[in-house]
């Protein structure tokens, strides 16, 4: 059962300035699950400090979800390293009090639309058994579990999934 908030989040395209909050996010889920950066996974990537930056490039972008002029989640699609036909959905990091508010499917919507505007079929993703409420999610969005596919380096994540849009 979703529960509602008492203020409505804004979801809109990352800025430069929201790149320590973003970062801030990732790095407190991250450590909550017990994924830590000497692993292999997302909070390990040395661009995590510089999203915005990661993301203004052709065929990528980032969101962020603001709730009382506070960064509480975000998440990112990008073209997948070595194989640039498929799209990666990267880095949905939502804070504990953004969490079963149904901002995850809202932000996912957003996330699928930008991938097929920009001629992307498939959306990949790398995540970890530990994430037992976002291997839910994912389910429920239509992702299926696949081989490994691309470049990632995250080396952790031991489970691939694809959806086609």
């Amino acid at each position: 059962m979703t529960k509602a908030l008492n203020v409505t989040p804004t979801i809109r395209p990352i800025t430069q300035a929201d790149n320590a909050a973003i970062a801030a996010v990732i790095r407190q889920v991250s450590a909550e699950y017990g994924l830590t950066p000497d692993k292999g996974f997302g909070v390990a990537d040395k661009t995590l400090d510089t999203l915005y930056q990661v993301y203004d490039t052709p065929k990528a972008q980032y969101w962020v979800i603001e709730l009382d002029g506070k960064i509480v989640g975000g998440a990112g699609i990008a073209p997948l390293a070595g194989n640039e036909a498929i799209c990666e959905l990267q880095k949905m990091y939502f804070s504990q009090s953004l969490r079963g508010k149904g901002m995850a499917k809202a932000l996912s919507k957003i996330c699928f639309d930008f991938a097929a505007q920009q001629g992307y079929q498939v959306v990949y993703l790398e995540t970890t058994a530990v994430l037992v409420e976002a291997l839910a999610l994912y389910q429920k969005l239509g992702f299926s579990h696949s081989q490994h596919l691309g470049q990632t380096g995250h080396d952790a994540c031991e489970i691939a999934m694809i959806k086609t849009l």
